[in-house]
């Protein structure tokens, strides 16, 4: 059991529609009841095509609301079918996750990463930043060295880390099924916090209600990236209620 503050964040990733919404009925309830409730922050993290709504469905509620991703140009320009965090900021998100791995593996690179952090402090809102390495780094045991390069590089010039959260998610667990052994997760999050003090780190890669109890026992994780799970709100909830057992 665990009384520490605790992230749950809903990556909804490529899912939903208006109908979608109704999910969040449920999940508003329980965390209106919940007993641990200031010891948690839950965000969901839908399609930017669902933040006003669900901003809408959410307006008595504590549950925040934020984006998957956002381009790094601060102004207006011509890259179509992109959003920056000014616009993110101007329909009411509060968080952004940068540099997940599903676009990390589509070629966006440790720099763009870099502005895009520094165009979203800009903005106002508040960072949740992916770093991980894939299957063949693991193999390589060279998990370190990645990250190291990742947060460097990803965080370069960044004075203020306030507004970011650190989310670890081995790109090798995503959507496998597959998590980390204990004792090697505790090591990894041991060290992101070393090199970034007094930082947020969470766990993210094929949290479910099944394995929450195990990635829960690994007592320096400060909460979870959930994300084809949180799109059902009994399995949402029911990793949420397993964490403060």
């Amino acid at each position: 059991m665990t009384n520490k503050y605790m992230y749950f964040i809903a990556n909804w990733k490529m899912f939903g529609g208006l109908n979608s919404l109704n999910s969040l009925n449920k999940v508003d309830k329980f965390f209106k009841n919940f007993k641990k409730k200031k010891n948690t922050k839950i965000i969901y993290c839908p399609p930017n095509t669902l933040i006003r709504s669900m901003l809408k469905k959410l307006k008595n509620s504590q549950i925040e609301v934020g984006a998957q991703n956002c381009h790094e140009n601060d102004s207006y320009g011509a890259f179509t079918g992109s959003v920056n965090s000014m616009m993110l900021k101007n329909v009411g998100a509060k968080y952004v996750i940068i540099g997940h791995s599903e676009n990390r593996s589509s070629g966006e690179t440790d720099k763009q990463i870099n502005l895009k952090i520094k165009s979203a402090i800009k903005s106002g809102l508040k960072i949740i930043f992916c770093i991980g390495e894939n299957l063949s780094e693991k193999r390589k045991k060279i998990t370190k060295k990645i990250l190291n390069r990742q947060i460097r590089l990803g965080l370069n010039k960044i004075r203020n880390k306030k507004r970011i959260i650190i989310a670890y998610e081995p790109v090798w667990s995503i959507g496998t099924g597959h998590i980390p052994k204990p004792n090697e997760l505790f090591d990894t999050i041991n060290f992101i916090k070393k090199k970034i003090i007094n930082q947020k780190v969470l766990y993210g890669g094929s949290v479910n209600s099944k394995n929450i109890s195990l990635l829960n026992s690994i007592n320096n994780i400060d909460g979870f990236l959930i994300g084809g799970a949180s799109q059902n709100p009994k399995k949402f909830i029911d990793i949420i209620k397993k964490t403060f057992i």
